[in-house]
């Protein structure tokens, strides 16, 4: 079982390796310019990066969401993503999908993808990592770091799995966003969005332009927006989060896989060797909690 990354990640990706790949075959055609006779230049200082342009109020309620779900020692939710991808004829097509997500900090996580597209199991108890494929009855166990913000660098950087939720379950959603964070202001307020009053929050984190719906009351997120903002397409992918349930009891069986003894066993998808495959060197990837809120 090839374990991806998720589409709309994954459609940058593809397109920045084909970039890389034609840039590489241009360099390669043009001739070398004649050799220049050498002269005395006064190098310029580095350019003083631009200070970051950060509201108050939106800079509180993201500290909001972020201590709201710090601070659950259990999360149960729902996110149905759409996102786009290019069609034959130049627009885009949107795709959706369906993810039920169960933590239990500091060490337990369950994500469950059941449609649009191949169902998928993905289980961390600590210890390990597990992914299922039910209808090809594939499975792939590896060994995982102690804790889930580890364990998903981990298996990002080696497997190139990315969740789209991702930075709402790391241990300090804000401490990660914060040192990316280049613009934030509150655009107003919206009642239409889970049939809620949400606070309507812009920002700019690590080159991603995103727009988020924080519920007033429960400080918990309704709704994201995306647009990578290096994407020429400008493609979007939209996260909507339901059945937010904090502090639950969890039954321990919940984290461990029990429908896949007769499962086939492979190994994980390598990501290094797959980008090598390509025959382009990719660009550098951040870290997971970087790509979305």
């Amino acid at each position: 079982m090839k374990i991806r990354l998720n589409n709309f990640a994954k459609a940058l990706l593809m397109s920045l390796l084909a970039l890389s790949m034609v840039a590489g075959v241009v360099n390669a055609q043009t001739a070398a310019p004649p050799a220049k006779k050498k002269t005395t230049q006064t190098k310029k200082p580095p350019a003083t990066p631009p200070k970051p342009d950060l509201e108050p109020k939106a800079v509180e309620l993201l500290k909001a969401v972020s201590n709201r779900l710090a601070a659950a020692h259990t999360l149960s939710f729902s996110a149905v993503q759409i996102f786009e991808s290019p069609s034959r004829q130049g627009p885009p097509l949107a795709f959706a999908r369906k993810t039920d997500v169960i933590l239990q900090r500091p060490d337990k996580l369950r994500v469950i993808n059941s449609a649009d597209g191949p169902a998928s199991e993905f289980y961390y108890d600590g210890k390990t990592v597990s992914a299922f494929a039910p209808a090809e009855n594939l499975l792939a166990v590896s060994d995982a770091p102690p804790t889930i913000d580890a364990m998903l660098e981990a298996v990002y950087h080696s497997a190139g799995i990315f969740f789209t939720f991702t930075d709402l379950v790391v241990a300090d959603p804000y401490k990660d966003m914060a040192e990316g964070l280049t613009l934030a202001y509150y655009v107003g307020q919206s009642h239409v969005v889970d049939g809620t009053t949400t606070d309507m929050v812009a920002y700019i984190d690590n080159g991603v332009f995103i727009q988020v719906w924080i519920g007033t009351e429960d400080k918990l997120p309704k709704m994201v927006r995306a647009i990578f903002l290096d994407d020429p397409e400008r493609l979007r992918s939209q996260v909507e989060f339901s059945n937010w349930q904090l502090d639950l009891t969890v039954p321990a069986d919940v984290f461990a896989l029990s429908n896949a003894d007769n499962a086939k066993r492979i190994p994980f998808a390598d990501i290094k060797k797959t980008q090598a495959a390509s025959g382009a060197k990719p660009p550098a990837m951040a870290k997971p909690a970087k790509k979305q809120l």
